[in-house]
């Protein structure tokens, strides 16, 4: 079944840009997604994760913070094979 990953950004953000990227690849030919949030146009986003983007998350599972973390990445797209 598909999954949608949920990543948190912002605009201008280098780090956020080459993470989206790098998670497109690894996705790429799989049936899941990334949707891409910028947490500046929520308030409450804003509050909660200030400049500490970017990060991924499968729901409220946190994949990995600022940087791809290929391996941990990896594990979840081989837990729904």
């Amino acid at each position: 079944m598909a999954s949608t990953l949920t990543l948190y950004t912002r605009a201008g953000c280098p780090l956020c840009e080459e993470m989206a990227a790098a998670v497109a690849g690894v996705l790429a030919g799989s049936p899941h997604r990334v949707d891409a949030v910028d947490v500046d146009r929520d308030p409450a986003l804003r509050a909660q994760y200030g400049w500490d983007v970017p990060l991924l998350f499968d729901g409220e599972h946190e994949i990995c913070r600022h940087e791809l973390n290929l391996a941990a990445l990896r594990e979840w797209l081989r837990a729904r094979a």
